[in-house]
């Protein structure tokens, strides 16, 4: 059996690779259609560019994975099934449940290796990506004159207009430079020719022009104006030419650029905001209450929060595992002890505080005096219910998150409980099946995972189901194909789709009689 086991898994590992490295192929050329020409557009770098493609294969593998899986199973098996090695391996006694066992454990090892890569690769190249895109989008387009045409040098403060433009040389013809730097002056300058430099390191742009004069004008002095005539004129801009510039500020971390354990400390600080406005909305009712029925408020006492609902108990023992595998591996930091932080607290911390010794009670409180009416109390009640909707929204967009990353790495054994079977039990349709399997099962288990996070993020349906209701759905008709796989003929001279539809069709045919 160990030698079958390890022959079924030689069989998966090349459909896997190749539909892994065709399926990230598409999808990533599908990405470099979409983003080629902007990118070029900007003047960029090749390596700048393929920077951008690079961080964004992560994602794309995150994505493809499962769909690897599934093709592999599919091709793997029915592979097997048209080449009688299925119908042997049944005639020798193997029951075709134990023969899937050990694709199963791969695919659960797979699994485990999925939300690693998810979790802690995907984010941070997640960030990088997209702190590269905004240094992109900063970035102005290449400095390009155009004969005949006010061209805008800098956005909004100077412009150019050149007759001729000779590009080998930089050479302008018949020039015409319009400078609304100034909120005060308006200047415009007119030549007869010139020519363009850039600095060692094309940020600046140095216009030498020669035969021309300059219209000047100050808003200040609106009785005045200045034309002045010149040879030669030296104008210099900063800031021209479109280098990219790299930085290390931080523009901060979204949903999907964090980890389980991140995304778990957000939930939790969402969580907390939440309960704490539910006892503020409560204790406001209370309040109007009693003054209403002119009942003094009781003294406010320091009550424990109430714990946070949500709990993610799986993430709770992976953030916990991995806190434990940091302080084994990594330093410990010191922690100094706060001065007499051991020091028990005597009698003047008591009277200190009021309440903590017997006797001693805080001052009583005026009672609150009833509003006119009930207007101030319900804008407020408004007012907490859209406070409460927007922290429910956040708090349900990273349980999302968070739900999804282990969704998407258990379709991977999802997949082969319900890929192996419609493999085993249709052994002759070839590449059509393998192609027509994977497009409907994809566009399921996509639809619904899409689709539930639209439903999550309107609190229509809650996270856990939104991202777990299409690998569920899936694995009910996995288990039940697998119970009906043993029961189920086999062979490579039967099991086709023709074969189906013609037992249907006489199964209809015996009816009518």
């Amino acid at each position: 059996m160990k030698l079958l086991s390890r022959y079924l898994l030689r069989e998966h590992l090349s459909p896997f690779v190749f539909a892994l490295t065709a399926l990230t192929g598409l999808m990533l050329l599908n990405q470099v259609a979409r983003q080629f020409s902007q990118l070029v557009g900007k003047g960029l770098p090749w390596g700048v560019i393929l920077e951008v493609f690079g961080l964004s294969v992560p994602f794309i593998v995150a994505m493809t994975l499962p769909m690897a899986v599934l093709v592999a199973v599919l091709y793997a098996f029915v592979r097997l099934g048209a080449d009688n090695e299925i119908t042997a391996v049944r005639a020798s006694g193997v029951n075709l449940v134990a023969l899937v066992r050990p694709v199963l454990f791969a695919a659960l090892v797979l699994s485990v290796v999925a939300f690693l890569f998810i979790d802690q690769v995907l984010p941070p190249s997640n960030h990088m990506l997209k702190t590269l895109l905004v240094d992109i989008a900063r970035k102005r387009p290449t400095f390009e004159l155009k004969e005949q045409m006010v061209n805008e040098v800098i956005p909004q403060q100077f412009f150019l207009r050149a007759g001729r433009i000779d590009q080998a040389a930089d050479r302008l013809k018949d020039v015409q430079i319009y400078d609304l730097t100034s909120d005060q002056r308006r200047r415009t300058i007119y030549a007869e020719s010139g020519y363009m430099r850039f600095n060692a390191d094309r940020t600046d742009l140095w216009l030498t022009l020669f035969d021309g004069y300059v219209h000047d004008y100050d808003r200040t002095q609106p009785a005045a104006f200045r034309r002045v005539f010149f040879h030669t004129d030296v104008v210099k801009k900063h800031g021209i030419s479109n280098t990219l510039e790299r930085t290390d500020e931080d523009i901060g971390k979204s949903d999907r650029e964090m980890s389980v354990c991140e995304m778990r400390s957000q939930l939790d600080r969402h969580l907390a905001s939440l309960a704490a406005l539910q006892r503020e909305r409560e204790r406001a009712l209370s309040n109007d209450l009693r003054a209403l029925l002119g009942v003094r408020s009781p003294r406010a006492t320091d009550t424990a929060a109430t714990p946070a609902p949500g709990r993610l108990a799986v993430a709770d023992l992976y953030c916990r595992a991995l806190g434990a595998i940091g302080r084994l591996v990594g330093p410990q930091p010191a922690r100094a002890q706060e001065p007499g932080a051991s020091r028990r607290p005597g009698a003047a911390d008591q009277l200190r505080r009021p309440g903590s010794a017997p006797g001693l009670s805080a001052p009583p409180q005026p009672p609150r005096q009833a509003d006119a009416s009930g207007v101030r109390l319900r804008i407020r009640l408004a007012d907490f219910d859209a406070r409460r909707i927007a922290l429910r929204q956040m708090a349900a967009r990273y349980q999302i998150e968070i739900h999804k990353k282990f969704a998407i790495a258990a379709a991977c054994l999802v997949f082969v409980l319900i890929g192996a079977p419609v493999a085993l039990r249709f052994p002759r349709g070839g590449v059509g099946l393998v192609i027509g399997a994977s497009v409907l099962i994809f566009g399921f288990y996509y639809i619904g995972l899409i689709g539930g996070e639209t439903l999550a993020d309107a609190l229509i349906v809650p996270p856990f189901w939104a991202m777990w209701g299409a690998n569920f759905a899936m694995t009910a008709i996995g288990v039940v194909f697998f119970l009906r796989l043993n029961r189920q003929s086999v062979a490579a001279r039967g099991g086709g789709w023709r074969d189906r539809l013609v037992a249907l069709r006489d199964r209809w045919r015996r009816r009518r009689r």
